[in-house]
C-alpha cells in the first residue's frame, strides 16, 4: 500500500516550486507541489491525459488557455481540472500546497 500525509511532508525550496512524487501506479501518478508565496508552475499542458488538482493549503490562482484565458482563486480545498491538451498554470499568493493526479503517460510540454 502507497500512503502517505502530505502536510506531514512539507519541503519548500527557495529556488523553485519543489514537486515531489508520493504514489505512482501503472496508470496513475500522484505528484505534491509544495510553493512559497510568489513561485509559479508555469504554462505547460498535458497532450494525453487530463490532470487534477487538489488544494490542501494556501491561496494562489490557476489559470487555463485554450484559446481564451480563464482563471480560478485556489483556497484550502479547492479542486481544479487541467483537461487534455489545455495549458495551465498556478501562481502561489502565500505558501501553497498542492496534489495533482494524472495519467501514465500524460506527455508534458512547456510553453
Amino acid at each position: 500500500m502507497q500512503k502517505v500525509n502530505v502536510l506531514e511532508k512539507k519541503e519548500f525550496n527557495d529556488v523553485t516550486v519543489n514537486k515531489v512524487t508520493f504514489v505512482k501506479g501503472e496508470q496513475l501518478i500522484q505528484d505534491t507541489y509544495y510553493f512559497k508565496p510568489g513561485q509559479v508552475l508555469d504554462w505547460h499542458r498535458h497532450p494525453d491525459g487530463d490532470q487534477v488538482f487538489f488544494v490542501h493549503e494556501g491561496e494562489g490562482t490557476y489559470s487555463t488557455d485554450d484559446g481564451k484565458v480563464e482563471e480560478a482563486a485556489l483556497v484550502s480545498g479547492a479542486v481544479v481540472l487541467a483537461p487534455k491538451g489545455v495549458w495551465h498554470r498556478i501562481v502561489a499568493k502565500t505558501t501553497l500546497v498542492v496534489s495533482q493526479a494524472t495519467r501514465v503517460p500524460a506527455g508534458m510540454e512547456k510553453r
